[in-house]
């Protein structure tokens, strides 16, 4: 059953639609499309985002593929519980949300996923190396970058791993906004995706 709020079968919710809590990162629309696409999702897909946050790429899996299943893990208990209250405000009924830390929780996940977002967590390599154990072969993980540490931490693990079928974009996204009288453009953070196969 679509959402009220978001009536369509494309991703791209505008931000404003999703509750929020002050100081929770939130996955720019723009860079969740990028995102979703590097996924390459199948309509049954197992997916697990490690450190959710606002759980705006769940919604927009959710939504996406109604018979896909989603593993958010989120270890704040008050951001996993924002999590809740975002799938309930789009009607989205195919997402679990579990309260723990990556990637000591990763044993007690049910099931292997097919598809691994990476959003958050400090040791971003460890988790990585440690999601990398339960893909199966043509598994996905996408990672997401924000700073010069994370991309090479990242890229350093890709290549340990030794991924296949790499991609890294770097988004670039200005907005119209109105400032008073006049609408000018401003420029959303810029964020590196990186992404990988498990083949052998």
């Amino acid at each position: 059953m679509p959402s009220q709020l978001w009536p369509y079968i494309t991703p791209g919710i505008p931000d404003d639609l999703f509750e929020r809590l002050p100081g929770i990162p939130l996955s720019k629309r723009e860079i969740r499309l990028l995102l979703i696409s590097q996924l390459r999702l199948q309509p049954n897909s197992l997916v697990w985002d490690i450190g959710a946050g606002t759980g705006t790429i769940p919604v927009e899996i959710g939504l996406l593929c109604p018979k896909a299943q989603i593993i958010a893990v989120e270890r704040d208990d008050e951001v996993a519980s924002l999590i809740r209250r975002n799938c309930d405000r789009f009607n989205v009924k195919n997402v679990e949300v579990v309260e723990a830390s990556a990637p000591e929780c990763l044993p007690n996940l049910p099931q292997a996923p097919h598809r691994v977002c990476i959003e958050g967590g400090r040791p971003i390599k460890d988790i990585l190396k440690a999601v990398w154990q339960y893909l199966p072969l043509q598994g996905r993980v996408v990672t997401t970058a924000g700073n010069l540490e994370s991309l090479y931490a990242i890229s350093q693990g890709l290549a340990e791993l030794h991924a296949r079928n790499i991609d890294v974009v770097q988004s670039s996204v200005n907005r119209l906004e109105q400032k008073g009288n006049q609408q000018t453009f401003a420029a959303v953070d810029p964020i590196f995706i990186l992404s990988g196969e498990k083949l052998d």
